[in-house]
């Protein structure tokens, strides 16, 4: 074979190897160590590249939005909060929570998902809950942890109405009484359970709504080694971790309990009560006492029989 046959045999093979290396080097054909991608594959002309699957499944699953139908509110506002999930779990409904811009829960919910997806609520701003101007938080979860979403609106602040601010009520089995407010619902009656260091607030609801109450340390407080400590709270019987502290003093603490429609009952569980006979319970049985001791020292009347 000759000598110029032979280069021309070598440069059609180096031809050759330059077109098939760009397709071993395509992209498509390399996978990241873990088997995904985290990034969308750029599109050129008219041709559309493909999207490995792993990017279409996991991030959005369980996806939910929220929203309300304004932005603003004034004092006695209608507002619609409404959304959409991308999943369909049946008989788990979607929990709604409204913050003040101090913190205070001033709607709790729970609200059935729709056949479509869909989910709506409304709820009446005003009342004591809501003297607070700002930015209130709307929270929704469906389910699980990873099912959530969160979003504002501006309320220019409440000077009353809707619940019974002000109100004040004596508590069974004391000398106390305690001041309360409740937005849907009637508080029946109050009752101190010296056994289990508790107050039991018996209510009557009209639909999901907040018990704030404010207790006298002189009545029920909750310490530990001197310091405060948390209330512990049943609604009926069921333990409530949705409450808030939102204000204390030296001498008294203030609650933010919510509760669900049908809710009959609430217990407040300290760490100390008051006796059931109160300081002034206690003063008339010490006047007796010594009334009997004087009057028995002069009559020479005994208590005791003599032998």
């Amino acid at each position: 074979m000759s000598t110029r046959f032979k280069g021309f045999a070598l440069l059609a093979i180096l031809l050759c190897a330059i077109g098939v290396m760009p397709v071993f080097a395509s992209p498509y054909a390399i996978q990241n160590p873990a088997g995904t991608s985290n990034s969308t594959i750029a599109t050129s002309g008219n041709t559309t590249s493909p999207t490995p699957t792993s990017t279409l499944t996991g991030q959005a699953t369980g996806a939910i939005i929220v929203t309300t139908d304004k932005t603003s509110y004034n004092d006695g506002d209608v507002i619609t909060i409404s959304g959409s999930t991308q999943d369909y779990i049946t008989d788990t409904p979607i929990t709604v929570i409204v913050k003040s811009p101090i913190g205070n829960i001033v709607k709790f919910d729970q609200i059935p998902l729709g056949s479509d997806r869909t989910y709506s609520t409304t709820l009446k701003a005003t009342g004591p809950l809501w003297q607070a101007a700002g930015a209130y938080s709307v929270m929704v979860q469906f389910g699980s942890q990873d099912r959530t979403a969160q979003t504002t609106f501006q309320f220019a602040g409440s000077a009353g109405g809707q619940g019974q601010a002000g109100n004040t009520m004596k508590v069974d089995g004391t000398d106390l009484s305690v001041q309360y407010s409740i937005t849907n619902g009637k508080v029946l009656g109050i009752k101190a359970d010296v056994q289990s260091k508790s107050l039991i607030v018996s209510i009557q609801t009209t639909g999901d709504g907040v018990l704030t109450v404010t207790l006298p340390r002189g009545l029920i407080d909750a310490q530990v080694n001197g310091q405060d400590d948390h209330f512990y709270i049943l609604n009926d019987g069921q333990e409530n971790t949705d409450f808030q502290e939102t204000s204390k003093t030296t001498t008294d603490r203030t609650l933010s309990i919510p509760f669900t429609d049908g809710t009959q009952e609430i217990e407040i569980i300290g760490t100390q009560i008051i006796p059931e006979f109160g300081p002034i319970a206690a003063l008339v049985l010490a006047i007796a006492i010594v009334s009997i001791i004087a009057v028995s020292a002069k009559t020479g009347l005994r208590l005791m029989p003599k032998y």
